[in-house]
């Protein structure tokens, strides 16, 4: 099933080895509050507790080491809101690459101080106005740079796919079997290499996205079996997850193995952060808690299921995260 797929088992598992001695492994984190909530086993994936706060740092360190060594010392250009940017930045800075970030100007501080303290370069633009990889691509020209795209690159997302075949592995050496695996979608590509991984493993698992209301792109494609856009106006707390449709790439694969997509309001994404900080003691992001928001939401049915809900970023302003856990 997955083997003819742009981006396909064993592709993840090169990922995996060139990403072992610099990704954390991170855990898979039960809680008995949760599972009595939802009347299943709950398991969260807790990618905030990865290098630079997000799972972000797996795409881009595997598409960085994929560079020729002779087309290093002109750098890369990525775009991005946030997690992207400081999974390149941290990966550039560990391979001694020079990395420039176009980012936008409505982008938590945080996250663009923290992608200036990984040594990128930062360059601000307007979301609403201004095309972001219009401005990669003259900037990469212009420099001789790589692009390094936050979602529809085989390399990237092989990268992503290593969150998903490290709790595949933990769950097989605990006997377990995920009936659902949820995760966070934008563009897609952590969905994608989930997906693959796990159904390499576990081709019976149901694959769902989640995305925050309105910013449904995925769900819609699903439904009509083409990339869709979303119809939201305005914004959403969650920053993350702002793509306006899926990749190409991403598609190609989510279309094929994801079952469908489910969504979660500000308010209710707001109340799972403040849960897991209260429950587990974590701090998780607006977009990283989408996933674990539409299950306590009542949108997926977990009576009697494993479930592996994917926690996929921490990076949140101080002032936003403490507006919503208190």
């Amino acid at each position: 099933m997955t083997e003819s797929l742009p981006v396909t088992p064993a592709d993840i598992d090169a990922a995996a080895h060139v990403l072992a001695p610099f990704a954390v492994r991170t855990p898979l984190v039960s809680s008995p509050a949760l599972d009595e909530l939802t009347g299943g086993k709950i398991l969260l994936k807790a990618e905030v507790l990865q290098r630079t706060g997000s799972f972000k740092f797996r795409g881009a360190f595997n598409k960085l080491s994929s560079i020729p060594v002779a087309s290093r010392g002109a750098g890369v250009v990525a775009f991005s809101s946030g997690n992207h940017a400081q999974g390149v930045a941290a990966a550039a800075q560990l391979l001694k690459m020079r990395a420039t970030i176009v980012m936008p100007s409505d982008a938590p501080v945080s996250k663009r101080e923290r992608t200036k303290g990984y040594g990128a370069d930062v360059v601000l633009y307007d979301r609403l106005r201004e095309d972001r990889e219009a401005i990669a691509r003259e900037l990469a020209a212009r420099q001789g740079a790589t692009i390094v795209p936050p979602y529809d690159d085989p390399k990237v997302i092989a990268g992503q796919g290593t969150t998903a075949r490290e709790f595949c592995e933990d769950l097989a050496a605990r006997g377990s079997t995920p009936d659902i695996v949820v995760a966070p979608a934008s563009g897609g590509g952590l969905i994608a290499g989930i997906a693959v991984a796990t159904k390499a493993r576990f081709p019976d698992a149901t694959i769902i996205t989640a995305e925050p209301q309105g910013f449904d792109d995925h769900a819609r494609s699903f439904a009509s079996g083409e990339r869709e856009l979303h119809r939201a106006e305005g914004s959403t707390i969650c920053d993350a997850l702002m793509a306006t449709i899926p990749g190409e790439i991403t598609f190609a694969i989510n279309q094929r193995l994801v079952t469908r997509g489910v969504t979660a309001s500000d308010a209710e994404v707001g109340m799972a952060v403040a849960f897991v900080f209260r429950e587990l003691k974590l701090v998780v992001e607006p977009g990283g808690a989408v996933a674990l928001a539409a299950l306590l939401a009542g949108r997926i049915d977990a009576r009697g299921k494993t479930v592996v809900i994917v926690l996929s970023g921490g990076n949140v302003d101080a002032d936003m995260f403490s507006r919503l856990i208190g």
